[in-house]
């Protein structure tokens, strides 16, 4: 099947996830001063602590049953890691993650605590992806992509589907992009049903490819090096994928960036505020609607997608010693 996701493909995604995703709350984050509301999607309260289920889920699900018996691989920083575990588990495939080794250890814990077998490589995204593309190739072992496919783009546009028929006065939507596959699937699921509310991505300056992608009209790679320097190492992608920057030309209005000191001081809003304790990647789209409102639309009802909760103890404490 070609060209983007449709509307009939969310929902079914949308279908076959009940009972395995967790329909996650709107939480009302307080903005002192303003007289708009921001609404945080809590992502980080699914089963893996990230949106990441939705997508691996909806692909996993899909297999045949000779699929499922040569086993499953992937390439992930550590929240899609666990998502293809927790679905592999679910359908009794073997599952296969690559790593890189600047992934969290709390994440590289949880995807074996699922099950899983962990091939780690080097920290660019890249080389993970190619180690993948060789065991494949070696073992027969069916892939299952990050973003760049169909299936974990609707699986991830469930989420999308959930904020519109919740906040039907929704005005705009922000969504974190590292590969484009939570992005583009709010983007269509959004603008699908409700083409009237602005969707805008939000990424980190230090690895701000889809930025400079939508502004180029062509996608644009960033080197392992450049976007390993951003914390939210759920973002750390050195460029969107094809199919993602497809649905994000044809859905997102626009993509914001945002700096390492409003992530952490986003991580620090959120949880003092709402009790919500996010990663770095999770708080950047609520980082964006706190300090960069002059970027974004004029909206009464915002809604920020907090992406996952999958936080090392570590630099849980670094940020709240900030604020100490």
């Amino acid at each position: 099947m070609t060209g983007l996701v449709t509307l009939a493909e969310l929902r079914a995604a949308r279908e076959r996830l009940c009972g395995v995703a967790v329909h996650t709350p709107l939480v009302r984050l307080e903005m002192p001063g303003e007289p708009a509301a921001l609404w945080v999607k809590a992502e980080g309260l699914q089963p893996i602590g990230s949106f990441k289920l939705r997508g691996a889920y909806n692909k996993v699900a899909q297999l045949s049953a000779s699929e499922r018996a040569r086993g499953v691989i992937t390439y992930s920083s550590g929240n899609h890691a666990q998502g293809v575990a927790y679905a592999a588990r679910a359908v009794g495939a073997k599952a296969v993650i690559v790593m890189p080794s600047n992934a969290p250890q709390v994440k590289r814990k949880a995807t074996l605590a699922l099950g899983a077998e962990i091939v780690t490589v080097g920290p660019a995204s890249a080389e993970r992806e190619a180690k993948a593309k060789q065991l494949a190739a070696d073992f027969g072992y069916v892939i299952i992509p990050p973003y760049d496919d169909r299936d974990i783009i609707a699986g991830q546009g469930s989420c999308g589907l959930e904020i519109v028929a919740d906040k039907l006065d929704v005005d705009l939507v922000l969504a974190p992009v590292g590969g484009g596959g939570l992005l583009s699937g709010v983007a269509a699921a959004v603008k699908l049903t409700r083409p009237g509310v602005r969707v805008i991505g939000v990424e980190p300056e230090l690895a701000s490819d889809a930025a400079a992608s939508l502004k180029a009209g062509s996608m644009v790679s960033f080197t392992g090096e450049q976007t390993s320097r951003t914390a939210a190492d759920g973002l750390r992608t050195q460029s969107v994928g094809a199919l993602n920057f497809a649905h994000m030309q044809a859905y997102v209005d626009d993509i914001v960036t945002v700096t390492e000191a409003e992530i952490r001081e986003a991580m620090r809003r959120l949880i003092f505020a709402t009790r919500l304790v996010p990663e770095p990647s999770g708080a950047v789209a609520v980082a964006a609607a706190l300090f960069h409102r002059e970027q974004l639309p004029h909206a009464g009802q915002t809604v920020a997608i907090m992406s996952g909760g999958n936080v090392e103890p570590a630099v849980l404490r670094s940020v709240l010693e900030e604020e100490l």
